[in-house]
């Protein structure tokens, strides 16, 4: 399938899997609709998305936590960027890796939020108007640990497990029209998902990608342009993808030897 003109909706775009997704498909001559939480890393993404081919770029501010600003930001889009073709729910994030016993409440809330709740508010604002029109495609972020808790990380984990429930879920809702749902749920990639977690502990971010080779940004977006571009009777219900030293959440070889590619 061709996506020369395509209006895809990134959330999360200024950094990391979304930043790297955007261009991806600028490369392919889409169309951009971007969101993110820092305007001004966003701004960025979007002037390197136009010299790399995107055919426009359009972004805007928006936590999509914020259930009244999501329904009322998507409402009104300029009519030329209204007809979403591909959503990408990218945004999301972990906190914290403490026990289930000692967690911070408001990590756990964080979380929630922008990884289940989020992604309910923007796909109950954009995929009303996919199935009006009988295209598209929306695409949700997974991951291993939605396939397998790891010590430290139920919540996130139990966040990325309802990230599965609701991609499978809406797909069978959707059965009977011509719009495609897709789970891409990588395993270890280094962004700055562990800064995150770590709230900037960078010592401590790095380890966890000490002597293994991950998954990058470009890794994952190709993965998800790879799932968009099939024929259109074609729907990749999940892609499950790790490096190689990953068997899944918590099993790793790590190699002395393994080097890591930066991408912060």
């Amino acid at each position: 399938m061709k996506l020369t003109g395509k209006t895809v909706f990134i959330t999360g775009a200024s950094s990391g899997i979304g930043e790297q997704t955007a261009y991806a498909f600028a490369a392919e001559g889409a169309r951009l609709l971007l969101c993110a939480r820092r305007k001004e890393k966003l701004d960025a993404v979007a002037a390197a998305a136009l010299e790399k081919g995107a055919a426009a770029v359009h972004t805007f501010a928006l936590d999509v936590r914020d259930q009244v600003a999501v329904a009322a930001t998507i409402e009104a889009l300029p009519k030329e960027w209204s007809s979403i073709d591909i959503l990408v729910n990218n945004a999301g994030l972990s906190r914290g890796l403490d026990k289930l016993y000692q967690g911070s409440i408001e990590d756990w809330e964080e979380m929630i939020d922008t990884n289940v709740k989020g992604l309910l508010y923007v796909t109950r604002a954009v995929v009303p108007g996919m199935v009006a029109r009988g295209s598209g495609h929306v695409v949700n972020l997974g991951s291993t640990a939605g396939e397998l808790p790891y010590p430290g990380g139920a919540v996130y984990c139990a966040t990325k497990a309802a990230e599965k429930s609701i991609n499978d879920g809406l797909r069978q809702d959707v059965l009977g029209t011509p719009i495609r749902v897709t789970s891409i749920d990588p395993g270890m990639v280094e962004t700055d998902f562990s800064l995150v977690r770590f709230r900037g502990d960078e010592e401590r971010a790095a380890k966890v990608y000490q002597n293994i080779t991950p998954l990058t940004p470009v890794d994952v977006a190709d993965a998800i342009v790879w799932a968009v571009s099939r024929p259109a009777h074609v729907n990749i219900a999940h892609v499950l993808m790790t490096t190689i030293g990953q068997a899944n959440s918590i099993l790793f070889h790590r190699d002395p030897t393994a080097t890591t590619g930066n991408t912060r």
